[in-house]
């Protein structure tokens, strides 16, 4: 009988010398569980969890002139954003804005590496908001571990699902707010008492989420080190003057644990005392002391412990710190560091963003609230009436975005003696569409010349306030 194959995680040469081997690819990821910290940089991160999380569940509550103050409302194909509202053919100013987010990515990793991932992502800050619920009901690293291990119990039972039962809280909720965002939410908030949703609406809920309880209570760090692709690429983006975490191994090796009052150099060791709390506080699991890795996400949990663990023995703090590869490897100072933050691609990323945000501002200010459309009569292109006269046929369409009844006036240039015979003056309900046919009209001593010709003509569209949209065309004369 053929023996049963053993399955073994190793390197698929060693197979051609054991074919009874089955090689596994795939490695089990270890669960992670990071220890509490508190210090300066702590106390940063959970002041932008705060700040994040109120702008979030916060601005679908805000209203502004009557309405949801920011609402992207798919049913009617409209984006309030306050004072602004957007409809389909602005959708140029969300292209500039993914541009200028791309560019603004692209200048703070240049100049300060992962930093928006420590502090800002949503990742991370789901998922501190997860952990601090984690420690709330099972406790700290040690107690986790332990609860892990232990038999089920009401102990745990009890522990286990109230946590699951948080979790799924606040998934929910953000959920509930996400759809608020493109659902009035407080029709949102109605239907939800009544459990009413629509299906769509059930969908999104439930969806995001699942996805805030799978992404911030299991997948954590496996997303950043990952799914995430910003973990990929960022090497392309920093340099040696970039802004990381880093471990000053000439003042920290050789490591080793010793006394409080004894003399590290007489021992012949750094200041690292290998009590690898920089490890176990990293969301990630890394070990900082390695060097920079892709799965450093530059939240400085690291600083902060291993600052604590400097003050107790009595050394210098700063053994982890933020800093820069040339300033960790010639001793350079934070003045020195700081001067050599304006490099070729730093200018060259603040520049693009200087310039494009300056367009993408001045464009916003100068919008004239509304969208003009032209289109001929297609069933004729032209029409002598009244003893001569030449008249052409179009219908003007206007998408006004204003929250005001939209009041314009209508000319024509390019052609002398070319007039509007009809639909000249136009008003338009707020934030709606309007159609209307215009006719234009030119006397037969000033269509002579152009006998057979289609000539451009510019309609301006001038509403009361000065705003202005022009729109091209021709106009069709017979022979």
């Amino acid at each position: 009988m053929k023996p049963s194959a053993r399955v073994i995680p190793i390197q698929p040469a060693a197979a051609e010398s054991d074919p009874g081997l089955t090689v596994s690819l795939y490695q089990k990821a270890e669960k992670i569980y990071p220890r509490a910290v508190s210090g300066r940089f702590a106390a940063w991160r959970w002041a932008l969890v705060w700040a994040t999380q109120l702008l979030f569940y916060g601005l679908p509550w805000l209203n502004w002139n009557g309405r949801q103050a920011l609402l992207f409302d798919l049913n009617t194909q409209r984006f309030f954003l306050f004072g602004w509202v957007f409809q389909p053919q602005d959708l140029i100013y969300l292209a500039a804005l993914l541009v200028l987010s791309a560019l603004l990515l692209f200048f703070v990793t240049a100049v300060a590496g992962r930093i928006w991932c420590g502090y800002s992502c949503p990742q991370t800050v789901y998922t501190e908001i997860f952990l601090w619920v984690e420690r709330q009901i099972e406790g700290d690293r040690q107690a986790r571990m332990k609860l892990d291990t232990a038999p089920w119990g009401a102990n745990k039972l009890l522990r286990k699902g109230g946590k699951q039962g948080a979790w799924l809280l606040i998934s929910l909720a953000t959920g509930f707010s996400f759809v608020g965002y493109f659902t009035p939410i407080r029709e949102l908030a109605a239907e939800a008492q009544a459990l009413a949703f629509s299906p769509w609406e059930w969908f999104w809920v439930l969806f995001y989420g699942f996805a805030t309880y799978g992404n911030a209570g299991y997948l954590r760090e496996q997303v950043c080190k990952y799914m995430c692709p910003y973990a990929r690429f960022q090497s392309a983006l920093i340099d040696k003057d970039s802004l990381i975490i880093a471990y000053d191994s000439r003042r920290g090796e050789a490591r080793g644990s010793r006394p409080r009052k004894a003399d590290p150099k007489a021992l012949g060791l750094g200041d690292c005392i290998d009590c690898t709390l920089c490890v176990q506080v990293c969301p990630t699991g890394i070990d900082i002391r390695k060097g920079l890795q892709n799965e450093c996400i530059g939240c400085a949990a690291c600083i902060d412990v291993c600052d604590d663990v400097m003050g107790k023995m009595g050394y210098a703090k700063g053994l982890i710190r933020y800093s820069t590869e040339q300033g960790v490897s010639q001793g350079l100072t934070l003045a020195q560091m700081l001067r050599r933050v304006w490099r070729p691609r730093v200018v060259l990323y603040g520049l693009a963003l200087l310039l494009l945000g300056g367009a993408f501002v001045f464009s916003l200010t100068q919008r004239p609230g509304f969208a003009v459309d032209l289109m001929r009569d297609r069933g004729a292109l032209a029409r002598v009436v009244d003893e001569g006269v030449v008249e052409n046929s179009y219908r003007l369409q206007l998408a006004s975005g204003r929250e005001q009844v939209l009041r314009v006036q209508v000319t024509v240039t390019g052609l002398e003696g070319l007039r509007i015979r009809s639909g000249a003056a136009l008003e338009v309900a707020p934030i709606a569409t309007h159609s209307q046919a215009l006719t234009l009209a030119l006397p037969p001593e000033a269509a002579a010349p152009h006998a057979g010709k289609a000539v451009p003509v510019v309609f301006e569209v001038r509403a009361a306030d000065g705003a202005l949209r022009r729109v091209s065309s021709t106009f069709f004369v017979p022979r």
